[in-house]
């Protein structure tokens, strides 16, 4: 319970008058017509016909290979053991890792040539995660983060959430600590504290001596007008019995679909991870990440790109087919990538080292345009040349990526917002791919 108080001391938000409406009456998180209706009115009541965006990120943390996933080069030189196979958009053919989704690439957009300037695995995640390359003075927010700090939409969980997070889940940054993602691991077990450990009388008692000690003390000293109840600690702690006691809990459930539906996304923590993620949209949630890991590969290059492809297949595919089935594509931004790619050669020990100079990531749903691909890397790259990125066709950084997607989600890229120290900043420095915006 304190952890939780902790987080929603954090993590506090503005909530949604009509939070209820979900699953009431069944416990479930499927809404009648009417609820999903309500689910997307403003404050006064009234309905607002667009819903509101949302983000669900796929991290493939560790750094995909191109080669072995979305930008196969079979019969080349450099294109090692993988083979390709066509996909739903004619002419265009991805790894055989991934033949589920290569029936759903009609959906996407695909950048085959995203460039960057850091090949350390930290730097580089807080690069794509949040556009910018590390600088010491300040700690810059993930899209999970602006998005929840523009928006008044709420619920009663927490809107920006990582799931299976390993050790770089989304920051505020200089947004402030609130808009840390909440972190939580396989959806296959509980969401962590928010379970009472006593019985009903024992827990209240508990939470009024909390509160009356802790204010008490908080008082002592201060103003003598100071209005305790609305002191931030007791209004995280009324949060943090919302969150507790609310029916949206139920979408972390995965149990809760049928077995089919779970093994369409997969028996494993990614695919229960893209399934909550699907249900977590549908109650308000703004930004879910769902980390894959296993994907650096310096030894065995095929076989980690391979068993890791076969966590991400399943969990992609059906996650782009439910988001349209239930009409939340036009309104889901998904996106799929990991730090950067690898290699074209191969080392003495079969493996791929880090390599920034032109990799793949894909996007789909709100904002983007269907079966596109943007961009190419050439077949025969000059590997000794001091300007790796010539063999890179129509080249994007991470900041057009990150410009990219804060246009779809509809929030201006480039304006600029004052950190706590009153330094202007832009949300991003890049430009938008206009090829893929819709």
């Amino acid at each position: 319970m304190n952890n939780l108080i902790s987080h929603q001391l954090c993590n506090r938000q503005r909530h949604l008058s009509r939070r209820t409406l979900l699953g009431a009456g069944t416990g479930s998180i499927l809404m009648s017509s009417l609820a999903r209706k309500l689910a997307w009115a403003d404050e006064t009541g009234r309905t607002d016909p667009a819903k509101p965006k949302s983000v669900i990120l796929l991290w493939m943390q560790g750094g995909p290979s191109q080669l072995e996933t979305f930008d196969p080069h079979s019969g080349s030189k450099f294109g090692g053991e993988v083979k390709s196979i066509d996909t739903s958009i004619k002419g265009l053919q991805i790894a055989e890792t991934l033949p589920r989704v290569a029936e759903q690439m009609h959906l996407t957009s695909l950048v085959r040539s995203v460039t960057g300037k850091e090949g350390d695995h930290e730097r580089a995640i807080y690069n794509v995660k949040t556009g910018f390359r590390p600088d010491p003075t300040l700690i810059h927010p993930s899209i999970g983060a602006a998005l929840c700090q523009a928006s008044d939409a709420g619920a009663d969980i927490p809107r920006h959430i990582s799931i299976s997070p390993l050790n770089f889940p989304g920051r505020g940054g200089y947004l402030g600590a609130a808009y840390d993602a909440f972190k939580i691991n396989d959806p296959a077990g509980p969401v962590p504290d928010v379970r009472k450990r006593v019985d009903d009388d024992r827990f209240e008692q508990r939470i009024s001596d909390l509160t009356n000690v802790v204010e008490r003390q908080f008082a002592r000293g201060r103003l003598k007008d100071l209005n305790r109840t609305k002191t931030l600690h007791t209004t995280a702690t009324d949060a943090a019995l919302q969150m507790m006691s609310s029916e949206q809990l139920s979408a972390f459930d995965v149990s809760e679909e049928p077995k089919k539906v779970r093994d369409q996304f997969g028996d494993n923590p990614f695919g229960r991870g893209c399934l909550a993620a699907a249900r977590l949209i549908e109650v308000g949630a703004r930004c879910i990440e769902v980390t894959l890991g296993g994907w650096d590969s310096h030894v065995n290059n095929h076989g980690l790109q391979s068993s890791a492809c076969e966590s991400l297949d399943p969990g992609l595919a059906a996650l782009l087919q439910r988001l349209k089935e239930r009409d939340l594509l036009d309104s889901t931004l998904v996106v799929c990538g990991g730090e950067f790619g690898r290699t074209p050669q191969t080392n003495p020990a079969g493996g791929r080292d880090h390599w920034p100079h032109g990799f793949s990531t894909l996007l789909a749903g709100c904002g983007i345009r269907r079966g596109v691909v943007h961009g190419e890397t050439a077949e025969k790259p000059k590997l000794d040349s001091e300007k790796p990125l010539d063999d890179v066709k129509d080249p994007v950084t991470v900041a057009d990526i990150h410009s990219t997607i804060l246009k779809a989600i509809d929030l201006p890229f480039s304006e600029e917002l004052d950190t706590p120290v009153g330094r202007p900043m832009k949300r991003s420095e890049g430009t938008p791919i206009e090829s893929i915006l819709a």
